[in-house]
């Protein structure tokens, strides 16, 4: 009998009971769950929706690329170049953990089609690999300022239910952590999948601006109620 794995501990903004959707949203490497709370409430959403959001802290573990220096992490990083040496392991591990905080929604009362992951950087890199692998039909997918991992297994492990899984993604044409080119890389890769992509760019560095912000508030409108 497999051991039931440990919840993340997580931020959570809204309905703590009573839910009709909930936005499960990672944050970037050495940020926590309250990195993107504030901007729940610029999003727009009607509270009638009744929209649950949590954002999870990753867990803290030596990052290779900063020196083995201990942060918050979603896995290892080995390599300034975000294409190569994924730390598999660490994905796969955190990608469980995800997975556990999505059946709690749906225990909770949420169906899985008004569930969206959501995430930053190397947070998005883990809403793209759990979405795509997940075996119920998800509400969709924010995919920011961030690119793909296990880039060579996702065509074998894209799970059918979310093959059109809609997606919100967007990146920042001055990033210099992500380069703008590993974000078109990643929404050609999702469109090539058969996801559902609206694609958005903005003149900015690795961060999020008012503008994407207020379009995300629009896209989660029109999938998760007004």
């Amino acid at each position: 009998m497999t051991a039931k794995t440990e919840l993340l501990p997580c931020v959570e903004v809204g309905p703590k009971t009573g839910a009709k959707a909930a936005v499960i949203w990672m944050h970037g490497l050495g940020a926590d769950g309250h990195d993107f709370e504030p901007v729940v409430p610029q999003l727009g959403l009607d509270p009638r929706a009744a929209v649950r959001f949590v954002f999870p802290h990753a867990p803290a573990i030596p990052v290779t690329l900063n020196g083995g220096y201990v942060m918050p992490a979603w896995y290892d990083i080995k390599d300034a170049d975000l294409k190569n040496r994924h730390d598999e392991a660490g994905i796969r591990e955190s990608a469980r953990r995800i997975e556990a905080l999505i059946a709690r929604e749906i225990e909770r009362g949420v169906p899985a089609r008004k569930i969206v992951l959501a995430g930053f950087s190397q947070g998005g890199a883990m809403a793209v690999h759990v979405a795509l692998r997940h075996a119920q039909p998800l509400a969709g997918l924010v995919a920011l300022s961030t690119y793909l991992v296990c880039g060579d297994k996702v065509d074998a492990e894209l799970n059918s239910a979310n093959r059109g899984i809609a997606v919100f993604a967007a990146h920042g044409t001055q990033d210099p952590m992500v380069r703008y080119e590993r974000g078109t890389a990643l929404r050609d890769k999702l469109a090539a999948l058969g996801c559902d992509m609206t694609w958005r760019e903005y003149p900015m560095p690795h961060a999020v601006c008012l503008e994407e912000i207020v379009e995300i508030g629009a896209w989660l409108r029109a999938r998760l109620g007004s």
